[in-house]
């Protein structure tokens, strides 16, 4: 085993959208930081379709923009729907703020071998070590028990230690380190799917504008992702709801094709294209969307970001959303503490609060969605309505939500947090519900209350990484909270803020 003496400032471990986002952010900040990855780039990753948080906003910040401009991703304006009671599909746009038009309120339809590797460049050109094919195994403890390193196997089998003053974990949800950080990984009741998906070219496209949009299409059975990766390559997916999860199982090409036949819209759309077979797209693979939260995100000397924190169903796009954002609050954090601006506690505390707050807004909005039914029976997702549980479900919910930990009294008392939610429950559903008149019709989901919730940390980065300064933001979540910096890059508490 070799041990290296001369240390990082930190190790990040993945190098997805995450860890490239988080490793960049540091080290742009005079940081030495080592990234690394298990496997090697380019390498075949699920998860297609970003949000304009993270093209124009995040991408902004790492200064990645060009580049994607270059690489000619599909364009998506928004997502376009088959759900609820309505007959005909209808359009979700995105206006994030009224300071964004034209293309800041458009994102990408990106191939993820693609898309990672531009990022994962772009650290090394940052000045971030990258080390692939290096499989880190454990995390190293100093005598006070606090995290200061990591155990990695490298490409040939070797066996090496490095040390850093932090570890980030953005290995996703098959890292091998997140129980280090103690407690348990608390997995949703209302979101347990299992998805199964392959691609297939020549597919239809919907009608311009909308010809980059994901559709996403109900069925008895769960729902429907078609992504348009290109003019030719499509992602297809079955999300199956619990009851159906048997679906997946035998033969998984047929399995698919059964699915595909019993929802008419996909059908159609499919009707003359013929799936890939070869390929780093030629398999049709099955994958757990169980929808997760640790009951911890961190503890000294180590930070879960990403997936490797929690994951919330796919429908409306937001894995790498959540993954970058958590990149953008973890760098500011680990920037303040090595800058000697603030303890580790509060500025962790921070990160932890304003990413479990996230991940609970989008928990909330997907609820809320799902649950558009009047008619338990006839609900395609079968699911237990939210606002007519059983007190114990309700409370197994809402502790969720809350993470447990978060103290909050409206996320601990369950009918008081019912209470104030289910006007906001009904709103998205009367604004989705609402009749289609044409096909693919805009619908401005941004006009209630949930879906304003869950663009405003969006529309923040985005007015951050086009402004090159923090604007907007300068009183603090939560009591005693601290606040984003001039640049964005570090936290700071509001005094320090106002005195500037």
């Amino acid at each position: 085993m070799s041990a290296e003496t001369a240390g990082f400032d930190v190790v990040v471990v993945g190098g997805g959208p995450c860890g490239s986002a988080v490793s960049t952010l540091v080290a742009m900040q005079g940081h030495r930081v080592l990234l690394l990855e298990k496997e090697k780039f380019p390498r075949y990753q699920i998860g297609e379709s970003l949000l304009p948080s993270t093209v124009h906003g995040v991408c902004r910040l790492l200064g990645v923009s060009e580049e994607l401009d270059k690489a000619g991703f599909m364009v998506k304006r928004g997502g376009t729907f088959r759900w609820g009671r309505n007959p005909e599909p209808w359009t979700f746009s995105f206006g994030l703020s009224s300071k964004f038009v034209s293309e800041a309120s458009t994102a990408y339809q990106v191939e993820r071998m693609r898309f990672d590797q531009i990022l994962l460049d772009n650290a090394r050109r940052r000045g971030v070590e990258v080390r692939e094919e290096s499989s880190v195994v454990d995390v190293l403890e100093d005598d006070a028990g606090r995290v200061c390193g990591v155990r990695y196997t490298d490409a040939d089998g070797a066996t090496h230690e490095v040390f850093a003053r932090f570890v980030v974990d953005s290995s996703g949800n098959g890292s091998r380190i997140h129980k280090k950080v103690g407690g348990q990984r608390r997995y949703s009741e209302f979101f347990r799917n299992l998805a199964l998906f392959g691609y297939f070219e020549g597919g239809k496209r919907l009608p311009a504008p909308n010809e980059g949009n994901i559709l996403a299409a109900a069925f008895d059975s769960g729902w429907f992702w078609y992504i348009p990766l290109t003019d030719k390559l499509t992602s297809v997916g079955a999300v199956l709801h619990p009851d159906a999860l048997e679906r997946a199982q035998g033969d998984k090409e047929q399995a698919l094709r059964d699915l595909i036949g019993e929802c008419p819209l996909i059908a159609e759309y499919l009707a003359d294209a013929q799936r890939v077979t070869s390929g780093p797209y030629g398999e049709v693979r099955v994958r757990k969307d169980y929808s997760y939260i640790q009951e911890k995100f961190w503890r000294p000397g180590l930070i879960l970001a990403g997936d490797a924190a929690c994951f919330i169903d796919p429908v409306f796009s937001s894995g790498v959303h959540l993954a970058t954002y958590s990149a953008l609050l973890a760098a500011r954090t680990i920037n303040t503490v090595l800058a000697g601006t603030a303890g580790e506690t509060e500025s962790c505390e921070e990160f932890e609060a304003r990413y479990r707050a996230e991940y609970a807004r989008f928990h909330d909005f997907l609820v809320a969605f799902y649950d558009m039914h009047e008619d338990e029976s006839s609900y395609f997702w079968r699911a237990k309505k939210v606002t007519g549980n059983a007190a114990s479900d309700v409370e197994s919910f809402v502790e969720l939500v809350g993470g447990g930990s978060s103290g909050e009294g409206a996320l601990i008392d369950a009918k008081a947090y019912l209470g104030q939610r289910a006007p906001a429950f009904r709103e998205l559903s009367d604004a989705v519900e609402r009749p289609v008149l044409v096909a693919g019709e805009d619908r401005d989901l941004l006009k209630t209350e949930l879906a304003r919730s869950v663009s405003r940390e969006g529309t923040r980065i985005q007015i951050q990484a086009s402004l090159g300064a923090n604007a907007d933001e300068r009183t603090p979540v939560r009591d005693g909270g601290l606040v984003p910096s001039a640049d964005g890059m570090h936290w700071i508490r509001p005094v320090q803020q106002q005195a500037s």
